[in-house]
């Protein structure tokens, strides 16, 4: 508390948990506005007692849960802390969030006496080696039971006069479950260990064979079930080897202590039956037992209530992983008589299961998570002894549990503004029915125009279209909200939208503050501005994993801002020198369909919420365009509206992520009216995508030529040898043939005829290979002469190609590309000279005799490299040459 400025005689405040909610309330708040969070705060409020007014919601939304049915009070095990003494919900764990119980039936496997000297002391008792299993219906074939040697056990009493050998963790599991002599506490009467298990003499619940003995195995888990377990071969790989390793290696039955008749007399014993796969397998009938023939799913519960009926069995539970609360403390799985919501209730489950169906959230992953959740979530532990809440209205010792009253709360964003005008006590459960579900018009002292205002501000709100929230939270709050609107609002009022991220890093490393990998919001804002800090939070990351704030991103965010505000200011300085009128220029119009591209594309991130990818298109791409603008206009110069447009479309594209910096340059710069975030998203033309393919190819082949020209200017290794080195200036080139081929034809043509033929568009799939290459010898091709050696050439192109058309459609198999390319080069000559240094370039057609002509003696590198479509070849010499 310190390191955060709170001064030392205000530290012992802190005691008051109520205190903890009047302090920092108001620093968020001003942290939230420092960061230029836009934000409704009247709004704002409190989820305890502390403000009566949502005490009144929760408690209403308890009892209208517990009128339906869907709040009942029952003995279920749940994840308990001894420490605190209460159910340790999600909220309350520091690790183990989503940890559920896990379900077994323990096996009192009975000692026979007489007992060894080691137990003597348990002489008179009933004792027992109780095994954990989650499969019961297969105990017909136990052959032995397994113990860990060098594993700690005890002997615990469980009640008068039975006693359990486990380990002490499933003991104080037991504990907490009714089954220990005194409840909650341990009464170890023996400590032991697995070598003073190993060879006592079992009989066990169902085993055909009279009587087993405990044998070793180094495998056994102490830290899971019991430390004892059941051995049947015929179910089990592990147990399997490790029965017939003891059986066939006398070595290791003497290293144990093993004597021959614990093991050589035992074998795998067939209980269940499966056709496929024979008499051992793990499912299918049962061959022996009372239930002998059914189904062994429907054989388990029926032998499971047997055994338990009987009491050669009772339940066992422990948390699926370790669990720890937030007091440090490691939890157990304890039987409670509490208050629980009936989610996973079959009709409640099915309107929640709709309601998902209905919902955007963004990812498969996201939903993935809501429908397993949705498959396993049952009765949910809604009550707890004490902390911060409201207290159950029927039942005020408990308290609801916190992820339990907070599944409401976006109705109540709805109203928190207008309750001022009323008391609390006025805000009856009827009042709330009336605001949110339609309920007739209360008998209230609340005046009708107060009434009827929050009914309207809730009906213009609700259905919620977005609830943003972490992935940690999907598997019991999100879930938990989508149930309870389908509980208690109609069908048009459930939620439309959830948006789950992940949590944060720093620099690519978990947030520690021991480890100095830590900042507050507070101390990023000052230590990198706050529209700097948002860039960096938008570059984070996008969809469920992990986001990773970077401060290197931050950092250049502050050159990057600061750098564009100082070209804008430049370019508004320099007005009077830019050209004006109309786009009319290549340039120009290639740069008006990046910014209507950058448009569309940037509008629908942000409607996804894919910041990461609206910073790219919104701002990378969209300066880079600027760039490629500035650099391909040349000695005509930019246009002034064009370079307006721009001003306006990035200054309004970054607003949802820099909004201070937006903010300045539309008013102090652009000396626009009003404010940027009330501008409205800019409008834009539909994108011309044969543009973008037109300019892409450009590009790319400028970049052709580039390693063109530098092959050619490099020339041979080494000179031969006595021949004289040649001058610089013959090195010189200053003239470029560029060549193009702007259809496929002979050979590749008909390659391309049988693929378009072989392909659906739909699928991007092609017909077999087999097929394709029959076409290919039945075709004008396949009858010529020389076909072997021409199918050397179309193998090669047409795998190219079916991999080009799966990439990218059927496009790929065009005979020639949507634009005019010996068209685009033209209108590009100045910057390929520009580009390549170059003082003549002269755009050719390779289907034109006469043009191939001005190739003279370089005529070979034209028809050693013939030009196809998308693919130009070029030619460079000096003006001698050319001459």
């Amino acid at each position: 508390m310190k390191s955060f400025g709170i001064p030392e005689s205000e530290i012992p405040k802190f005691a008051d948990p109520y205190h903890w909610l009047t302090h920092f309330p108001p620093l968020a708040e001003a942290d939230l506005k420092a960061f230029g969070l836009g934000c409704d705060w009247r709004r704002s409020f409190i989820t305890t007692d502390m403000n009566p007014f949502y005490d009144s919601f929760v408690r209403w939304q308890m009892r209208k849960l517990k009128s339906m049915g869907k709040i009942v009070k029952d003995m279920r095990y749940t994840i308990y802390s001894p420490l605190d003494g209460q159910p340790c919900a999600d909220h309350d764990r520091a690790s183990g969030e989503g940890v559920q119980p896990q379900y077994y039936v323990l096996i009192k496997m009975e000692v026979i006496p007489p007992f060894p000297p080691k137990l003597k002391v348990l002489e008179g008792r009933k004792v027992y080696l109780a095994a954990a299993t989650q499969r019961p219906e297969t105990m017909y074939g136990q052959t032995n039971s397994w113990v860990l040697p060098d594993g700690e056990y005890g002997a615990f009493e469980i009640n008068d006069t039975d006693v359990f050998i486990i380990t002490q963790r499933a003991a104080l599991n037991l504990s907490y479950q009714k089954l220990s002599k005194v409840s909650e506490k341990l009464t170890c009467l023996l400590e032991l260990s697995g070598y003073d298990l190993i060879g006592l003499p079992l009989k066990s619940p169902l085993a055909l064979n009279d009587i087993i003995y405990s044998l070793p195995m180094l495998t056994i888990l102490t830290d899971k079930g019991t430390g004892i377990a059941t051995s049947v071969p015929s179910d089990s790989p592990d147990d399997y080897m490790a029965l017939k390793d003891l059986k066939s290696k006398p070595a290791l039955r003497s290293k144990f202590g093993v004597k021959d008749e614990w093991v050589l007399p035992f074998e795998v014993v067939p209980i269940i039956h499966l056709p496929e796969f024979g008499d051992k397998a793990a499912d299918g009938s049962m061959l022996v037992g009372e239930f002998k023939g059914k189904k062994v799913e429907e054989a388990e519960p029926l032998i499971r209530n047997v055994l338990l009926e009987t009491g050669q069995a009772v339940m066992y539970s422990e948390p699926e992983k370790e669990v720890m609360s937030r007091s440090g403390d490691e939890c157990v799985v304890a039987l409670t008589d509490q208050w629980y919501i009936t989610y996973g209730e079959t009709e409640w489950k099915e309107k929640a299961e709709d309601c998902l169906a209905r919902m955007n959230v963004y990812s498969e992953e996201t939903r993935h998570g809501f429908e397993s959740t949705l498959s396993w979530l049952n009765q949910w532990a809604c009550s707890r002894s004490f902390g911060l809440g409201t207290r159950l209205p029927w039942d005020e010792q408990f308290l609801v549990e916190s992820l339990s009253d907070s599944t409401l709360y976006m109705a109540f964003y709805t109203v928190a503004h207008l309750l001022q005008n009323v008391n609390p006590e006025q805000m009856r459960d009827e009042v709330w029915d009336y605001i949110f579900c339609r309920g007739p018009v209360p008998e209230s002292d609340i005046p009708s125009s107060i009434l009827n205002k929050m009914k309207q501000e809730f009906e213009y709100w609700y259905p919620f279209d977005l609830r943003v929230s972490g992935k940690d939270l999907i598997q019991n709050h999100l879930t938990f909200c989508i149930y309870n609107h389908t509980a208690i609002l109609p069908k048009h009022q459930w939620p439309r939208g959830f948006r789950c991220n992940g949590h944060i890093m720093l620099n690519a490393k978990k947030m520690s503050k021991s480890k100095g990998n830590f900042r507050t919001l507070r101390q990023a804002i000052e230590e990198f501005s706050s529209d700097a800090t948002r860039f960096s939070l938008a570059d984070a990351g996008d969809g469920m994993d992990d986001a990773n704030f970077v401060f290197k991103t931050a950092n250049s965010a502050i050159l990057k801002l600061t750098k564009e505000l100082s070209w804008v200011e430049e370019v508004l300085a320099a007005e009077s020198s830019l050209r004006v009128g109309s786009p009319s220029t290549y340039a120009d119009r290639v740069f008006v369909n990046e910014i209507n591209i950058a448009v569309r594309l940037t509008e629908q991130h942000y409607k996804d919420f894919m910041f990461r990818e609206a910073l790219k298109t919104g701002f990378y791409d969209l300066q880079a365009a600027k760039k490629e603008y500035r650099f391909s206009c040349g000695s005509e110069g930019m246009n002034r509206d064009l370079l307006w447009r721009f001003m306006d479309v990035q200054t309004r594209l970054i607003t949802p992520i820099c909004p201070h910096y937006a903010e300045h340059v539309w008013k102090n710069l652009l000396k626009k009216d009003g404010f940027v975030v009330n501008a409205g998203w800019p409008v834009s033309d539909s994108p011309d995508l044969s543009l973008k393919s037109a300019n892409k190819y450009l590009h790319d082949s400028i970049l052709l030529m580039r390693k063109l020209l530098q092959k050619q200017v490099s020339g041979p290794k080494k000179p031969k040898k006595g021949a004289p080195a040649p001058l610089a200036e013959e090195n010189k080139f200053t003239v470029g043939l560029i060549y193009v081929n702007e259809q496929y034809d002979g050979w590749r043509e008909e390659c391309l005829n049988i693929l378009q033929s072989k392909f659906d568009a739909e699928k991007r799939s092609f017909k077999p290979d087999q097929e394709i290459l029959e076409a290919l010898k039945q075709s004008s091709l396949g009858q010529d002469a020389n076909f072997k050696q021409i199918q050397k050439l179309c193998i090669p192109f047409l795998r190219f190609k079916k991999d080009e058309a799966v990439a990218v459609g059927p496009q790929a198999l065009d005979l020639k590309l949507p634009f005019g390319e010996i068209k685009v080069l033209q209108e590009n000559i100045d910057l390929i000279k520009r580009q390549l240094g170059l003082e003549h370039v002269e755009i050719l057609s390779a289907s034109d005799d006469a043009a191939c002509s001005k190739a003279g003696p370089h005529i070979s590198l034209l028809t050693q490299n013939p030009p196809s479509p998308g693919n130009p070849m070029s030619i460079f010499m000096n003006s001698t040459s050319k001459q």
